[in-house]
């Protein structure tokens, strides 16, 4: 048996790639989002301001409006963020979890229910694709932007299915972690 947890152990390159990549998207949505916020207050603030010879900041810099679409992209970048963020929780076991009596539960019973708390996680996961790939391909694909009347809803409704992805992906890690240390001991992993 311990044969077949060296071969599956080469899978792990599989997972922490997984995981980078999906840290690096939540960085690069946290950076957009911040951008796109800065952008949207300067407008709103600097572009709206009175110039003493009448006008406004925003008429002579064009730049600084503040775009409609500003709001609606956050949001959606924020949805994005906080999903995967969830799904990279579980990889690195930062999930939210009651584990006040752990401490006095005998080690096998406290094995069981992290592979029933696993398995629950797995089936959301299954769920949040299969469930949220049907509304991001149907719903959303009917609806659009109200600031941004070219780009379908599919994107606001796409980070369920994307995240259930990335969750399961982890929890077959967390899963497989949970049924090797019963057939390998501490000291051989």
């Amino acid at each position: 048996m311990p044969n077949v947890f060296k071969t599956l152990d080469k899978l792990r390159p599989v997972y922490d790639v997984t995981d980078k990549v999906v840290m690096f998207l939540c960085k690069l949505l946290l950076v957009a989002d911040i951008c796109i916020s800065a952008y949207s207050v300067a407008g709103r603030l600097i572009g709206g301001m009175e110039l003493p010879s009448g006008g406004f900041v925003r008429d002579i810099i064009p730049l600084l409006k503040d775009p409609s679409w500003t709001e609606e992209v956050v949001l959606t970048l924020m949805s994005y963020m906080a999903v995967l963020s969830a799904a990279i929780a579980i990889r690195h076991e930062k999930h939210i979890r009651m584990d006040a009596f752990d401490p006095f539960l005998p080690k096998k019973v406290l094995l069981v229910l992290n592979i029933l708390s696993d398995i629950a996680i797995l089936v959301l996961g299954v769920i949040m694709l299969v469930v949220g790939w049907k509304y991001a391909a149907g719903l959303g694909s009917f609806g659009k932007y109200v600031s941004m009347p070219w780009l379908s809803k599919f994107w606001m409704y796409f980070p369920v299915p994307l995240a259930g992805f990335a969750m399961i992906i982890f929890e077959i890690e967390r899963l497989y972690a949970h049924i090797k240390s019963v057939f390998v001991k501490k000291e051989a992993v």
